[in-house]
């Protein structure tokens, strides 16, 4: 048996419908654990995982390893990075799952992408025709809308070959517009404007995927694929009462449409040995457009962009035996980003700051690892990765630079019991260069107006130290305690440009900081209070930052970073009904932006889900949702200055605080085949 087949399938001392441990510190769930919910798909089998939180990954990031989610597929990522991971997910039936492993700190032969815990989803080997057609809506009470939904699945093959084909189309509505007052004070507190705001956005999308598996010269090869379309409107009407009566009168739509195909080729060269290569080539074609007037003022601004992503990447894995491992691999990709800007106020065209620009960026990388277990206690873990672009600009900012980074890792792992492990690791991140940050952005309606896009950015580096404590209890029950430092360098934030339309704020570097995260994820089983096939999930993250404002030299949190977030879900499972109720609960946050001449905090407040599902057959189930239940709204309150902060006085406060009402979902969904 070779060193892959044992860490792919290997499994012992299985515990009774629960979980079997192996001494590498890796936890398995097989199908008879998560039983009592009769779950459909892979997504709801993660989701009922212990001590574990799902992690979809960032499709907007360059590069192939720093955009992976947290979970893995027979020990693989997807091939796909528009095509996201809770998708995947969603579409792989609970029926092909021979079961869920949990990997903690490490292990021999799985590339952990920078993650300290990791689920790998085993699939069976079977074959035969699945399919799967659901129906949903959505209803907004307060004003009737509704939000239609189809998605369409099916799947097969047998032989070693397997296929897939999906077509989605919904509508959506945004959750983030809604009715409420507002209010604009003086410092000294009197009232210079009170209105009332009406605001509704919505939109759709209808989404191809497929993918197709097939043995290849002594390996597996497999392709996927997804296309998208998606368009996005909204319409603000802020009718002033105070001191005149008035209108504002906000719109504009977002649509794009998006190609992605990917492919990766495995094979192992003897018992010890497998070479991976993946491909992927993605596109996309975005248009933002807006409009904005209010009495004696009309501002357009417009912006089209194009971009595009490829990425090769080689890896090869060798098992010198079950406790040491080492892994090489090679990265290159190469992106691009242009994009054509329009602003104009009140019929005078306005000059910004990398209007219409071309951004490439090539990139390489070659990384190499090793995992070493010298107890059944311990794993430890030691990589080094360095990477090199090339990142040049044309059109209104010319430009060429080099950067060089090298990212070295150690984590180790200790189960001190088989039920207690602790983790740690020291590294060096590099963020993913956003090519949002590139081109301009805009918000009227909350007064924000444009930002200017910056393609002089260099990607933020952080040395990262982490603890993680983790005890599992009750059987079903975990509590894992996570801390961690990081010591930034060009962090980046808003600071402010000059141009000859004037000053805008623009990301940048803004330079070093630190960062500081405590996080406490709990799986509370709630049979020892006498509910039985019920829990209690939560998960919460305290953070504290400090960087120097661009503006005013002074320290200050980074812009956009909650100080605090959490949420909990209550599950309670009646397999005696073929149902399932519970409430999902996500609590409120505050999270502020720094800009040259205003602060604005954002706060949401706490929002609750309920939602009941039947399943009166294995292969039919039907879900109702009560969403929103506290009615809860989006705050936004601004403080804008007469000029740059570190030099004018508070001009005035305004203060909005939208509130969204109740949405009531129905799916009906059914299942085909095996």
């Amino acid at each position: 048996m070779s060193f892959f087949h044992v860490v792919a399938q290997a499994a012992v001392a299985v515990l009774p419908v629960a979980e079997a441990a192996r001494q590498d510190g890796v936890i398995s769930y097989p199908p008879a654990y998560f039983a009592s919910f009769q779950p459909s798909n892979a997504m709801e089998m993660v989701n009922r995982v212990p001590g574990f939180s799902f992690d979809g990954g960032d499709d907007d990031v360059r590069g192939f390893g720093g955009a992976g989610g947290n979970v893995l597929i027979d020990g693989q990522r997807p091939a796909a990075k528009s095509d996201n991971l809770e998708n995947i997910l969603r579409r792989l039936p609970s029926s092909n799952i021979e079961r869920v492993d949990l990997i903690r700190g490490s292990a021999n032969g799985i590339d952990m992408q920078g993650k300290a815990v990791l689920v790998n989803i085993i699939r069976k080997n079977v074959g035969g025709f699945r399919g799967l057609a659901s129906v949903a809506t959505s209803y907004v009470v307060d004003d009737g809308r509704t939000a239609p939904q189809m998605r369409l699945e099916a799947s097969g093959g047998a032989d070693g070959r397997a296929w897939e084909l999906g077509l989605s189309s919904a509508r959506f509505v945004d959750d983030g517009s809604g009715d409420g007052p507002r209010v604009r004070i003086s410092p000294t507190g009197a009232t210079l404007i009170r209105s009332f705001v009406e605001s509704e956005g919505g939109g759709g999308e209808v989404r191809v995927t497929g993918a197709f598996e097939t043995p290849l010269l002594g390996g597996k090869f497999r392709v996927n694929g997804v296309a998208s379309l998606e368009e996005f409107d909204y319409t603000e009407q802020n009718r002033r009462s105070f001191p005149t009566v008035s209108q504002e009168l906000d719109q504009f739509g977002d649509d794009g449409k998006e190609i992605e195909l990917g492919a990766r080729f495995s094979r192992n060269f003897g018992p010890r040995a497998i070479f991976e290569t993946v491909l992927l080539q993605r596109n996309e074609i975005s248009h933002f457009g807006e409009t904005f007037q209010a009495p004696g003022s009309k501002v357009i601004f417009a912006i089209d962009a194009k971009s595009g992503e490829s990425i090769a990447r080689n890896v090869l894995k060798y098992g010198w035996n079950e406790q040491l491992s080492f892994e090489v691999g090679v990265e290159g990709a190469f992106n691009w980003q242009e994009s054509e800007t329009d602003f104009v106020e009140n019929g005078v065209a306005v000059v910004l700051p990398a209007a219409n620009v071309r951004v490439e960026e090539t990139r390489g990388e070659v990384f190499g690892k090793a995992t070493w277990r010298p107890t059944p206690k311990w794993t430890i873990e030691a990589g080094l990765r360095h990477e090199a672009s090339k990142i040049t600009s044309s059109g209104d900012v010319a430009l060429g630079k080099t950067l060089y980074f090298s990212k070295p890792r150690l984590a180790i792992s200790w189960a001190a019991t088989p039920t207690t492990q602790l983790r740690g690791r020291i590294e060096r991140e590099v963020g993913q260069l956003d090519f949002e940050d590139f081109v301009a952005e805009t918000s009227f309606n909350t007064g924000a107006g444009v930002q200017a896009g910056n393609p002089d950015l260099n990607p933020d580096q952080a040395w990262v130290g982490e603890l993680a404590l983790e005890q599992r209890f009750w059987g079903k029950g975990a509590l894992v305690v996570t801390y961690r430092h990081f010591e930034l360098k060009d962090v980046i934030d808003s600071a402010p440009v000059r141009s000859p339309g004037g000053i805008f704020d623009s990301p940048a570097n803004i330079g070093d900081g630190t960062r500081d995260e405590f996080a406490v994820n709990v799986t509370l089983p709630l049979v020892k209070l006498g509910l039985n096939n019920a829990e209690l999930r939560g998960q919460t993250t305290w953070r504290e930052s400090r960087v120097s404002d661009p503006t005013t030299g002074r320290a200050r949190e980074i812009s956009g970073l909650r100080p605090l977030s959490w949420e909990a879900r209550f599950t309670h499972d009646l397999p005696q009904w073929k149902a399932n109720w519970g409430a999902d609960i996500f609590g409120a946050w505050r999270e502020t932006d720094y800009r040259f001449d205003q602060i604005t905090d954002r706060k949401l407040k706490t929002f609750v889900k309920l939602f009941v599902e039947w399943k009166p057959q294995p292969d039919l189930s039907i879900k109702a949702e009560l969403i929103n239940v506290t009615e809860r709204g989006l705050r936004n309150t601004r403080n804008v200055y007469a000029g740059p902060r570190d030099i004018a006085a508070l001009l005035y406060t305004d203060d909005r605080d939208i509130q969204f009402g109740r949405m009531i979902f129905v799916r009906v969904r059914k299942t085909f085949g095996a």
